[in-house]
């Protein structure tokens, strides 16, 4: 039965710690600590740290759109890392949520050899869950997959290390933060933030499934609280929703509704401030779960709903998150120990057993390939499809008919499919895939490399709770993990021919397989065996073609200008609420992605000295760039004035680097006028 939390006071749970010898990189005084904290049976430790790749002339990832390249900064993306350890057994796992489009296995892969570099054995393939927000506003090209870096005309590696060095550095970051916490579940409903896009496929699923989700939307919003020194220092929210809010017309990169959540309960509520070398006194992570089907946009049309306006409407559902998320107020202790399976497996060959299909009889998936309907991407939230293959496009036809002849094998087991693209026989995804199952206490993590829908989630949800005797709303799938392998839907679903059913790339019984692997992940952790890890995919590193998009031979100011000249000045006086807006001589962004660092500072004078009040990570601000002829570039940068900005005199600063023609990078830095607002 699902909580609904009530707002009561969070209880401890009473248990005495004890250290055990098995506990690994403990420092003496963690220990003593956690020895001394009557009532913390974990130690949790926090992080968050600055993952922002290319921000001009990259092409973003999710709308596979070739004209949608990133042309500034709006928030930057962040990770954020929780590593949560068992003072009893010694056990630990990792969870991460990054905004990215989504976790490629080329970016797990160096990061599990970064960590293991600095920590040896501590941080593995086993207990470590990275995520992804499937934000669409953000640079591409860090895939180690052909398919995904196509838009983006090869492979970004300047992106690839900013996404891979943000979520290291947020783990290392929670393993020194470690300390002795109290851990608290809280679920209540959330019922304006998504809507399904795919209520046709939706429909035809069984009654039985559909009454679980009366509007056809998963409204389940979960709230991991980390508690210490009898203070809320941290929490992990999981609700299904896609990062779609920023349409397929945007080109600042942007967190969208979910990094809009953290930055909001972070930044805003709790005062954070990025950029201080300290570590941060709260982190809010906000995960997705089985999304694949739940759209932002309540109108069901790209960037509309509940307004117009696309970054209001980040804002507003990021806010909803916020207000579900903090409102239901952790009421259900969480005890019990930490435990974690991981296997790969190739997805396209598994022979699925009777128990798991909805026939009852054996079957089993298929070599990966997109449907006809992949072409057109997903009219709900935009984009998402093949460039220039879209449905009206008579080429696309034209593919699918010569593959029907090629490979007939293929046809008759990805039917009803109209089949696109054979993406497996020609190598352009990842086909041996990770399957993860987490236990924290008495709440689990189906960690599931795709865009799961919300009956999918369900009947994984149904299969792990059954087996690990789990209340079914302590089970949740954490989509976005660790991989990609595009949709999940169910057998029923997959019989409807839409966007979603077309990039279920394994065939008719992909859900079954998943399930059946889950189910032996569930087991395994029951009965305290053990699983091979299974047979990964190569190492692709050195099979990338670098790209020449986004990469700058030179800079050069504006004939006549300096770098850093103010090219239009803001004016003497503002109010608040109004934008301020000014233009800069600059230089291309991507010579130095200022990694936990800025752009650009909006600055106040207090006491004869100029305090940084907003940078590039903040909602009032967007940093705009654009090319002027061959090498000169303008920045634009604009401020739009909080109602509660103090009064008093300002200045905008920017800061960027120029490369010169033997290839050098020297900083350049610019100031504008003082300026008041009243």
């Amino acid at each position: 039965m699902r909580r609904i939390a009530t707002g009561l006071a969070s209880a401890a749970v009473a248990v005495t710690v004890t250290m055990t010898a098995t506990m690994p990189g403990l420092t003496t005084s963690a220990a003593d600590a956690a020895t001394a904290e009557t009532g913390a049976t974990y130690l949790v430790g926090r992080g968050v740290s600055d993952s922002t790749g290319e921000p001009a002339e990259a092409g973003m990832m999710g709308y596979a759109d070739l004209a949608q390249n990133t042309a500034g900064l709006h928030m930057r993306p962040r990770s954020r890392a929780f590593v949560i350890a068992d003072t009893r057994s010694g056990r630990r796992v990792v969870h991460v949520t990054a905004d990215v489009g989504m976790i490629f296995q080329s970016v797990r892969d160096k990061v599990l050899a970064r960590l293991g570099e600095r920590f040896g054995s501590r941080y593995n393939e086993q207990n470590v869950m990275l995520t992804a927000t499937h934000t669409h506003a953000g640079p591409g090209g860090y895939s180690h997959h052909t398919l995904y870096n196509i838009t983006t005309l090869g492979y970004h590696e300047k992106t690839f290390n900013a996404i891979v060095d943000g979520i290291v550095d947020s783990i290392v970051e929670a393993d020194a933060d470690l300390a002795p916490a109290t851990l608290t579940l809280s679920q209540s409903s959330l019922d304006n933030a998504n809507v399904n896009r795919a209520r046709a496929a939706f429909d035809r699923n069984p009654a039985a499934d559909k009454a679980h989700f009366p509007n056809a939307t998963d409204t389940l919003s979960t709230t991991l609280e980390v508690h210490r020194n009898g203070k809320l220092d941290g929490i992990i929210n999981w609700f299904p929703v896609h990062g779609t809010s920023m349409s397929t017309d945007n080109r600042l990169i942007s967190p969208d509704n979910k990094g809009y959540a953290s930055y909001h309960w972070e930044r805003q509520v709790r005062g954070v401030d990025y950029l201080d070398q300290q570590r941060p006194d709260f982190v809010a992570s906000f995960a997705q779960s089985n999304a694949g089907d739940m759209s932002p946009n309540l109108n069901l049309a790209p960037g509309s709903g509940p307004t117009e306006d696309e970054f209001e409407n980040t804002r507003i559902i990021g806010t909803r998150m916020f207000d579900a998320a903090r409102s239901a107020g952790g009421n259900d202790p969480v005890s019990g120990g930490i435990d974690s399976r991981l296997v790969y497996v190739d997805m396209s060959d598994v022979a699925v057993r009777g128990e798991f299909t909805p026939d009852g009889k054996s079957a089993h998936t298929c070599d990966a390939a997109m449907g006809s309907q992949f072409a057109g991407g997903s009219t709900e939230d935009g984009g998402g499809g093949l460039p220039g293959l879209d449905q009206s496009n008579p080429l696309a036809a034209i593919v699918s008919g010569a593959l029907y002849t090629a490979s007939p094998e293929l046809k008759a087991c990805q039917a009803p499919k109209e089949i696109l693209l054979p993406l497996g026989a020609l190598d352009l995804v990842q086909q041996k895939l990770p399957v993860q199952l987490v236990r924290i206490g008495d709440f689990y993590l189906i960690g599931i490399p795709a865009e799961v829908t919300i009956v999918s989630g369900l009947r994984l949800r149904q299969a792990v709770a059954k087996i690990v005797g789990a209340d079914l709303d302590h089970v949740l799938v954490q989509g976005y993990a660790n991989a990609y392998a595009h949709y999940l839907t169910t057998p029923e679903e997959y019989e409807a021919t839409q966007y979603e059913q077309a990039s279920t790339i394994f065939g008719r019984n992909e859900l079954p397989a998943f399930t059946q692997v889950s189910a032996d992940l569930a087991t395994s952790m029951k009965n305290g065996t053990t699983l091979p890890l299974g047979e990964k995919e190569r190492d692709r590193t050195n099979e990338q073609l670098p790209t020449l998009q986004g990469n700058p031979i030179a800079d050069a100011p504006p004939l006549g200008r300096s770098f850093g000249d103010v090219l239009s000045a803001p004016k003497a006086e503002y109010t608040k609420g109004q934008q301020v807006s000014v233009v800069f001589a600059g230089a291309h962004p991507n010579n130095n992605l200022r990694r936990r660092s800025t752009y650009l500072a909006v600055e106040r004078k207090v006491d004869g000295q100029w305090v940084r009040v907003h940078d590039d990570g903040d909602w009032s601000t967007k940093f705009r760039w654009a090319r002027e002829g061959l090498a000169a570039s303008k920045v634009t940068i604009t401020w739009d004035i909080p109602q509660d900005a103090a009064t008093g005199l300002y200045r905008i600063r920017y800061f960027g680097d120029a490369r010169g023609l033997l290839g050098g990078i020297s900083s350049i830095s610019g100031t504008t006028p003082l300026f008041t607002v009243d």
